[in-house]
């Protein structure tokens, strides 16, 4: 039977094959939080991320973690909206929100060349009002007339009519979806040059609700559950976006604790750390002892012309050093008191010790000028006991450098001082066994421990020095990591300064005692707050200043120093002042850390205001160190009640330990510990100021030592997340002891 023939189709009838689509590929899994948070801001989905890239830079923001931890500033509460009739009950500068219609809008020349401002009138069922907006050109684009608004910022009252300066704005459409800058507490932040308020508010949101909320917990369960602190992730939320000023607070108390917790992990582990290096053990008789002593004090005889013994704070803190120092156990003490109070000498006490051993002790000065001064002193005090003293600063010649360098390599220079050139790389010590870090404040952990390392194999017995006394209130809280030695008692002979307070219009009395000094052979120093001229009202200029007192003290002669000026120019202008070449030397706080002029006995220190407390009372311990009487002049025309009742601290209290609580007290909120003169890491919420975060300061550091193992780490189980967030999260810098001043 043959074969059925095919079937022949026409083209277009019968069943299409099936044609299957191509298999979609799986979406790639979302970025795990840790992934998301390092991301750098140029490359995140951030609105705005170019110009956070941009603008990140100059507020060392570079990831999304980092903006998650660009705290707010301050607060505005927002939550109630008026009517523009209800703005009329406010007192003129208060802060408000209202939901407007546009009817105007127009742009009008200021009487400031190239200087416009955007007006906008406003009305709603109640009444009218106006926004003003000075020089943002931009403002005209961004709505139209009849467009519905929320404004929100200062009113000012003129007359009948309300009207907002420079004020916030979103169309009401948005802003019912997007409550981010009214209706709420809204956070107001620091910004830089392209960066508008609005546009960070925004993308902080986006952070949050990308990364934040998710940010992995790092704290213990059970520490968290019994201190009763929000998880991290809903903290970080409410500090930038809170519902209620409770959930403010309670967020705020968590990242308070947290910055806590890293400062006391950061000492503690540093201390149990040290406690297990080996140092040498420098013991010495009760013969050399003496001899030591004996020779500081002679030597100060010697200077000053009279009979001098050593203080009773400096023999109680001589004799803490040497017990010390006879250990095997690294010494790390702070020894901090006034200028003048006799530090130097002390210091010498220590450096001496290691010379008589055979080895070396270094000390390490933050200016040139000091490191000259320091060696110059040491020097002295040391030279009766045949121990040679070598400087080492980034200013001498290269013959000098290289000398000092084999000095110090070859044990020759049995004490060295010098500045940040003591660190570099091609300095070696044949046998470092003690340092003294003057001004310890200035430096960072990691310069302090550049110069340890070079003690070789053995830990060095350090010395740390201040003439920043520590509140002790915080020192009981924040220094439990060393041991402190207070040199309260005053050298013997001391004169007391005597201190006013003046207006700028009142020192023509002050002039003339200028001239009266310098007729009997005495020097005045004159510290403003600025090199330049200013904008700022009230600052006064260093340059400027000079220039104006030679006209007006003429004949005198009238130098000038400040901390643009190259090193050696600073210093022959320091030494012409010291020598009795000037009558008068201008300048900035570089003063501060000066030469010692016993001559100098009027200090005059204008704009007096702008200084903080301590920094006074250093600036004043410039004068007074011969045996005439001594004059301090703060010329301030403020009158803000805090600033007036910190100067009349400094009039009033000359005991460096009692001005360094009360100026404690006194702070403002957010000068936060004044950190920059303490040396202290940077905290950025927590304020030893409050007393419920002190008690969460001594909270934080019996949880350190809980943590901690016996070679200061965390070895716990489930300290894996908390070890991976002190170093690279947002607690690194204070876990590492980085200080304010970044030095």
């Amino acid at each position: 039977m043959p074969a059925p023939k095919p079937v022949r189709r026409a083209p277009g009838s019968g069943p299409k094959p099936v044609r299957r689509a191509p298999a979609r590929p799986e979406p790639p899994p979302p970025p795990d939080p840790e992934t998301l948070l390092a991301t750098p801001l140029g490359s995140s989905r951030l609105p705005g991320a170019a110009t956070l890239r941009r603008a990140g830079l100059r507020l060392d923001l570079r990831t999304v973690r980092d903006i998650l931890f660009h705290l707010p500033s301050r607060y505005e509460d927002r939550r109630a909206i008026l009517t523009l009739a209800g703005l009329r009950q406010l007192s003129d500068g208060a802060s408000a929100s209202a939901r407007v219609r546009v009817v105007g809008l127009r742009v009008e020349q200021t009487w400031r060349r190239r200087v416009q401002r955007t007006i906008a009138s406003l009305a709603d069922e109640t009444g009218e009002a106006e926004a003003v907006w000075f020089g943002r050109r931009f403002i005209e684009r961004r709505f139209r007339e009849g467009d519905r608004l929320i404004v929100s910022g200062r009113v000012k009252l003129r007359g009948y009519l309300p009207v907002f300066d420079d004020p916030e704005f979103s169309r009401e459409d948005e802003s019912g979806a997007d409550p981010l800058h009214a209706g709420r507490i809204v956070p107001v932040y620091r910004l830089t040059a392209g960066l508008t308020t609005q546009r960070l508010r925004a993308s902080i949101r986006a952070a949050i609700d990308q990364a934040g909320l998710a940010y992995p917990e790092y704290l213990p369960a059970d520490l968290r559950t019994g201190e009763r602190l929000e998880p991290i992730g809903r903290a970080v939320e409410q500090v930038h976006f809170p519902d209620t000023p409770e959930t403010l607070e309670a967020a705020l108390r968590r990242l308070a604790f947290d910055e806590l917790l890293a400062l006391q992990l950061g000492m503690v582990g540093r201390r149990r750390q040290r406690g297990r290096t080996e140092a040498r053990a420098l013991a010495i008789d009760a013969g050399r002892d003496a001899a030591i002593r004996l020779a500081l004090a002679e030597t100060l005889s010697l200077k000053l012309g009279r009979p001098v013994e050593l203080t009773v704070d400096q023999a109680k803190a001589i004799g803490a050093i040497r017990a010390d120092l006879a250990g095997g156990e690294p010494m790390l003490r702070l020894l901090q008191g006034d200028v003048g109070s006799g530090k130097t000498a002390v210091a010498a006490y220590a450096l001496a010790v290691a010379a008589g051993h055979g080895h070396q002790g270094a000390l390490l000065a933050p200016t040139d000028l000091l490191a000259r001064q320091h060696a110059a002193t040491i020097g002295d005090l040391l030279a009766p006991l045949g121990i040679p003293v070598a400087l080492l600063t980034g200013s001498l010649n290269a013959a000098a450098t290289r000398g000092a360098r084999q000095a110090i390599a070859t044990g020759q220079a049995g004490v060295v001082v010098g500045t940040h050139a003591l660190i570099q790389a091609g300095v070696e010590f044949r046998s470092l066994s003690v340092v003294v870090i003057d001004e310890q404040h200035r430096f960072g952990v990691d310069q302090r421990g550049q110069l340890e390392a070079k003690a070789g194999g053995t830990a060095p017995h350090v010395l740390l020095m201040t003439a920043t006394p520590i509140p002790r209130t915080l020192g009981q809280v924040l220094y439990a990591d060393l041991e402190v030695s207070d040199l309260r008692t005053p050298p013997e002979g001391r004169i007391p300064i005597a201190t006013g307070i003046r207006a700028s219009a009142e020192l023509d009395g002050t002039w003339r005692r200028v001239r009266e000094e310098a007729d009997a052979g005495f020097r005045t120093f004159v510290v403003v707050p600025a090199i330049e001229e200013s904008d700022e009202a009230g600052a006064v200029a260093a340059e400027s200043e000079a220039v104006r007192l030679r006209e007006l003290l003429q004949p005198l002669r009238v130098g000038l120093v400040h901390g643009r000026m190259k090193a050696a120019d600073r210093d022959f202008e320091m030494g012409r002042f010291r020598d009795g070449l000037l009558d008068v030397l201008v300048g900035t706080t570089v003063v501060e850390v000066g030469v010692d002029v016993p001559e100098a006995t009027l200090m005059v220190i204008e704009g007096a205001d702008r200084f903080g407390l301590a920094q006074l009372h250093q600036l004043r311990g410039r004068v007074g160190r011969g045996t005439a009487r001594s004059f301090c002049v703060l010329v301030s025309d403020t009158s803000d009640e805090t600033a007036l009742a910190r100067l009349t601290a400094v009039r009033d209290i000359r005991d460096g330990f009692e001005l360094a609580e009360k100026d404690f007290l006194l702070r403002r909120e957010g000068d936060v510990l004044g950190l920059a003169q303490s040396g202290l890491p940077r905290l950025r919420v927590a304020s030893l100021q409050r007393p419920e975060h002190r008690e969460l300061a001594v909270t934080a550091r019996r949880h350190a030592e809980a943590l901690l193992g016996p070679a200061g780490e965390l070895v716990g189980p489930g300290l894996a997340p908390l070890r991976h967030e002190l170093e690279a999260g947002w607690l690194e810098r204070i876990w590492a002891g980085e200080p304010a001043s970044g030095a």
